[in-house]
């Protein structure tokens, strides 16, 4: 059992990444480090820290349920294209860690599904 996150465009043969849910779990726990926070202080995730308190473009990817459904509107893709491309590119230049390798490949893989989203101005979709 794992999420799914594609274009909502109805192409089934378009881009798509997948994680299980604890994969998914701990990759995003990985990029708010990198934004300098802890995922598991947030509300939400286990902690009373409000989203508030952090400012981050990724926060729509990062704050909401682990489990799937709902979507993030073409605006919000663009939004945080830049910030994972960029994150991305910081994990490349440490290559002794294997996870942060599978990180890196998985961060890579969502820009491709969030390029499409915007150039077919359509939703990413979680399932």
């Amino acid at each position: 059992m794992g999420l799914v996150l594609f274009p909502g465009d109805g192409d089934t043969s378009s881009p798509d990444v997948s994680w299980s849910y604890g994969g998914f779990a701990v990759f995003r726990a990985r990029l708010a480090q990198a934004e300098g926070f802890t995922l598991s202080e947030m509300w939400g995730f286990g902690g009373e820290r409000p989203w508030s308190d952090v400012s981050t473009t990724l926060k729509p990817l990062l704050d909401r349920p682990d489990d799937g459904g709902g979507e993030l509107s073409p605006a919000e893709c663009a939004a945080i294209l830049p910030r994972l491309d960029a994150i991305a590119n910081q994990w490349q230049k440490q290559v002794d860690d294997p996870l942060l390798q599978q990180h890196t490949d998985d961060a890579r893989q969502l820009t491709v599904v969030l390029r499409l989203c915007i150039e077919r101005d359509v939703e990413l979709r979680f399932l």
